[in-house]
């Protein structure tokens, strides 16, 4: 096991793998560019969503998705008590919504394979709609009920994390500027040298954990990383916990009710490089959408609007595994809208790789060299 690890990355996952690191005894150093948690993991609706998010078949990133999301309460129960600090996990259920009776006839077949893995869910009529959400527009016609499903609010999540963290000995340099120089040596070991930085940080490992910015990192691996930024744009309404009980699906958006009074609608999903302001194009969707779907909701202002950047493959999946070639080298990032779901199983899968243990999952299929070729392994290394 190495005794020492650096971080690059303080989002979501970056925060989760320093944690499970640090709780397995590990010395561990994380380096954020910036703040922590300031792009996709702060701005996410925090949905805990397995299948509601994955309809179509039970493939490999599904099992990932659900094993994450089975490990949740150990996960929540352990940063609670670890930070003292609450992550306002919510067990709130789902419903996917539809409008169209078209829409309901495939649904069969996604509720049989779904209830084969655990799901519970089932297909309910207007009348039990509206037993469950009393204030859904009448032209929702049916719906999927996952029980299961639920959310935490992302900003406490990482409040939490970070003093989890810090409580355990991490070192966390956040807000540390450009990484200029990244070096695996020949010799064991890397180094790690940002702009505000000294001098460098030395550790036995890596985990690369730089979200959509991971590709910057590539030219220092001889490793493809087509990771590209998706700027998502969400609103949020005041609301009362009665107004809307569950986590709520549409073909056009979703909304989460929070514990802080606010009904969170999202996410209008564009490419705009980094820039994270929002647009009334954007916005102005999700306002359209919820004013279908929730008719108290005409008329009413957005209480607050902001934008993150989710961290997108080529694929869709995450690149999580050790870099080939260079074993002092774990990639976990590219988790596109599934950052906070997958928290807990990249953790352990990135600890397990860590100690050099064969964990399971497999993560064959996830692997940070699938977008390389073999053109492109030559090694930048000192």
């Amino acid at each position: 096991m190495p005794q020492s690890v650096i971080i690059l990355g303080g989002g979501i996952i970056g925060l989760s793998c320093a944690f499970e690191s640090a709780r397995r005894g590990m010395n561990v150093t994380l380096i954020e560019p910036s703040a922590l948690g300031g792009q996709a993991s702060g701005a996410a609706a925090g949905m805990l969503a397995p299948f509601s998010e994955n309809t179509e078949q039970p493939d490999p990133f599904f099992q990932l998705c659900l094993n994450s999301h089975r490990s949740y309460p150990a996960w929540i129960k352990a940063i609670e008590e670890q930070s003292g600090m609450s992550t306002e996990w919510v067990q709130s259920g789902s419903i996917n919504i539809f409008m169209h009776e078209a829409d309901v006839l495939p649904i069969q077949s996604r509720l049989q394979w779904q209830n084969e893995w655990g799901a519970e869910v089932q297909l309910i009529d207007a009348a039990q709609l509206r037993k469950l959400e009393p204030m859904l527009a009448h032209s929702a016609i049916a719906g999927v009920f996952t029980p299961k499903e639920s959310h935490v609010y992302a900003p406490k999540l990482v409040a939490a994390l970070e003093e989890a963290c810090r409580r355990l000995g991490v070192v966390i340099l956040s807000h540390a500027g450009k990484i200029e120089e990244v070096a695996v040596h020949h010799s064991g070991g890397v180094s790690v040298r940002a702009e505000t930085m000294i001098k460098k940080v030395h550790a036995d490992r890596l985990v690369v954990c730089a979200g959509a910015w991971s590709g910057e990192y590539e030219r220092w691996f001889g490793l493809s990383v087509p990771i590209h930024p998706i700027r998502g744009q969400i609103c949020s309404y005041e609301h009362q916990e009665t107004e809307v009980r569950h986590m709520i699906f549409s073909s056009q958006a979703y909304w989460v009710g929070k514990r802080n009074a606010r009904l969170v609608c999202g996410a209008s999903e564009d490419v705009a490089g980094f820039e994270t302001s929002v647009t009334e194009r954007g916005i102005g969707r999700l306002i359209r959408s919820s004013n279908q779907l929730f008719p108290f909701l005409k008329g009413k202002e957005t209480a607050h609007r902001w934008a993150g950047l989710r961290p997108a493959t080529r694929d869709g999946m995450p690149m999580l595994g050790q870099v080939e070639g260079m074993p002092a080298v774990i990639m976990a990032a590219g988790h596109y809208r599934n950052g906070i779901l997958l928290s807990p199983i990249t953790a352990h899968i990135v600890a397990d790789l860590l100690e050099e243990k064969q964990g399971e999952p497999s993560i064959s299929r996830f692997s940070p060299n699938r977008f390389t070729t073999i053109a492109m392994r030559g090694r930048l290394s000192t």
